[in-house]
């Protein structure tokens, strides 16, 4: 096999993309693109939410007692704690949620869904799971969803294996228990 064939330059050892590869990088990298900005602009045009923001109310309206310590919610919503500290602090003056200090340490702090946060929740979900069910379930095959969520796992363990989830599990997905029915925002009504 000569180094063409083989993805390598000769000069230093970049493997370079094959055809059959570049074909799947490029589909994916135009819906990585474009998914996120379509479900960003239903978000903002029927919520005034941007994605990052609905994350956040979503996973705690799925958190007991509507509440989660910043550091866990950062990790939830994919996302720094300098970033959430940001998103926060507009949501809280929007009075969707508050923070407060962690009861059990108090080192760390809390953030928790109001009233109102939780109200936006309930009002913002079917539109968003009708833009999810549009763009992505309704697009696919049962068995490609059964695909697309075995890739997911498998492409966000490789961006983070503390995740532990290469293949299976939900894991930024927070388990639900049997009393709670609030709007469903998590495998059934993705974030």
């Amino acid at each position: 096999m000569d180094d063409a064939s083989q993805g390598q330059d000769g000069q230093g050892g970049t493997r370079w993309l094959d055809g059959h590869q570049l074909s799947a990088w490029k589909a994916f990298s135009g819906m990585l693109l474009k998914l996120p900005a379509a479900l960003d602009s239903q978000l903002t045009q029927d919520a005034g939410l941007n994605q990052f923001e609905y994350v956040v109310l979503a996973a705690l309206s799925e958190s007991e007692n509507r509440t989660r310590r910043m550091s866990t919610l950062a990790i939830l919503a994919n996302g720094s704690l300098s970033r959430l500290s940001h998103v926060v602090k507009r949501l809280e003056k929007r009075g969707y949620l508050r923070r407060e200090p962690c009861a059990a340490d108090g080192r760390y702090t809390n953030a928790v869904l109001t009233d109102a946060g939780w109200d936006k929740v309930v009002a913002t979900a079917p539109g968003h799971v009708e833009a999810v069910r549009s763009l992505v379930v309704d697009a696919l095959e049962p068995e490609q969803l059964d695909q697309l969520r075995d890739i997911s796992h498998r492409l966000l363990h490789a961006l983070d294996p503390d995740l532990g989830c290469p293949s299976g599990g939900t894991p930024a997905t927070p388990a639900r228990g049997p009393e709670d029915t609030g709007p469903r925002t998590g495998p059934a009504a993705p974030h």
